[in-house]
């Protein structure tokens, strides 16, 4: 099931958006564009309840091989991303590279773990060989504060349409709790819902603290 997120704004002019009242909700993507038929009659689609679905073992060690590089806040109407311009590194999965383009919240989290649901999930999008995608999530609960949203809190909290520049960041200081985490094959989360997606997600829940007002309406202004 798609579940609406939001992350600093709240979508309702977009094509597609997280409001069921619109028409244009989660559960009618699949009809609002032939090319996002996927996103109703797909069979791997995400996000997923790991525990209730044969999570596989052998997809492969992630190797993560980061650097610093250029990077903006971007408002993409459906979420908050923090975009890389440079080569930012990659992760390594089966020895197939992919290269880190952006990352991105959600919340509620998208994942939920034997049914618990988080409070937020960051997913940091990578970018393969013919059009397949590896996507790290990293599940949130409420507690003491994350550094890399903490470092970039004020850039959110004062963000409208126009893009932000935050100079060098390097995808290391996300952080990847510990060494243990859940391997699948599945979709975008998002229109088109393709299903060429290598998901990783951590078992180990990591520890936020958030601003009440981080949570704002973006398109208002």
């Amino acid at each position: 099931m798609k579940m609406r997120s939001k992350f600093g704004l709240f979508v309702t002019d977009h094509e597609f958006n997280y409001d069921e009242e619109t028409g244009r909700g989660p559960s009618r993507w699949g009809t609002l564009k032939p090319e996002w038929r996927t996103c109703s009659d797909g069979r791997k689609q995400s996000p997923i309840d790991i525990g209730t679905v044969q999570v596989n073992s052998e997809l492969g060690e992630l190797q993560r091989n980061y650097r610093s590089a250029q990077a903006i806040l971007r408002n993409r109407t459906e979420d908050v991303a923090v975009v890389w311009s440079g080569d930012a590194g990659n992760i390594t999965i089966n020895g197939t590279t992919y290269r880190v383009v952006n990352c991105h919240w959600h919340s509620p989290s998208e994942h939920t773990i034997n049914g618990t649901r988080f409070p937020l999930e960051i997913h940091v999008v990578h970018l393969g060989p013919q059009n397949k995608t590896a996507v790290v999530g990293i599940l949130y609960h409420y507690g003491m504060p994350d550094c890399f949203i903490r470092n970039i809190s004020s850039s959110i909290l004062s963000l409208r349409m126009e893009d932000k520049n935050l100079g060098s960041i390097n995808p290391e200081s996300i952080g990847f709790p510990g060494s243990s985490y859940y391997r699948y094959n599945g979709s975008l989360t998002t229109p088109p819902c393709s299903e060429n997606v290598i998901w990783t997600v951590f078992r180990q829940v990591f520890s936020l603290k958030l601003l009440p007002d981080m949570y704002i309406t973006i398109n208002e202004e």
